[in-house]
């Protein structure tokens, strides 16, 4: 089975530019906000050189590289947790991938429409790890009561997971993510099975102007990016 990734941001900031550089489907790029709706998907296979000298030892009929698919999400705003813009789709979208390529904007340009008003990837950032953690905390505040009744008649599954959401709630109720915690293994298939957002994998990818190719470094973006990672906590 392939490994899935989806490729998240504000509207606007580049992520079908993003998934079309990477899968070569042509999905549609247009300046305005929800140009994707429904997501776009494509598969990419990933070369592995190791395989042609086991192919040398070994001989085999056909040689099947590994794929990945990558998906095209929807752009997220300030309260989709609670429903705005594509809201509940967005997420659902995000539920199903094994992790998350988060794209944020890291260039000026008067011509691309910002839904912010500004440029800004900490901000960006910040506003939609927020609404994960948001999303998350309402999963887990639905499922504690029901668990911490079952923990309580002495079920021994039940007093596990409930361990379990008692450490994750409060760090949501800070606003930050669930792969900031450790769990060992037994805890951690409770977690995988609680399909919490903030819990999957994240790869930052900032977006920056062609100008600043030969050295991204040089971006005051992206150098904002590196002095200070984002945090907020929820208020």
């Amino acid at each position: 089975m392939a490994l899935t990734a989806g490729i998240v941001g504000l509207p606007n900031v580049g992520k079908s530019t993003l998934f079309n550089a990477i899968t070569k489907a042509g999905a549609e790029m247009a300046n305005y906000p929800f140009a994707t709706i429904d997501p776009n998907v494509g598969m990419v296979e990933v070369p592995d050189s190791r395989l042609a000298r086991i192919d040398e030892l070994i001989p085999a009929k056909k040689i099947i590289h590994t794929t990945f698919e990558f998906t095209d999400i929807a752009g997220i705003v300030k309260g989709a947790s609670k429903g705005e813009g594509l809201g509940n789709k967005f997420l659902e979208n995000i539920r199903q991938v094994d992790a998350i390529v988060h794209v944020v904007r890291a260039f000026d340009d008067d011509e691309i429409t910002s839904v912010t008003g500004k440029v800004d990837p900490l901000d960006d950032m910040e506003t939609i790890n927020l609404e994960l953690a948001i999303a998350d905390l309402d999963s887990v505040d639905k499922r504690y009561t029901k668990v911490e009744k079952i923990a309580k008649s002495g079920d021994k599954e039940g007093k596990a997971e409930f361990a379990v959401l008692q450490r994750i709630k409060p760090v949501l109720e800070a606003g930050k993510p669930v792969r900031s915690l450790t769990f060992n293994e037994d805890e951690q298939k409770i977690v995988h099975g609680l399909f919490l957002l903030t819990d999957k994998p994240v790869l930052y990818v900032a977006n920056i102007a062609e100008a600043d190719m030969a050295d991204p470094d040089a971006s005051p973006y992206v150098q904002q990016i590196k002095r200070r990672p984002p945090r907020r906590t929820r208020k």
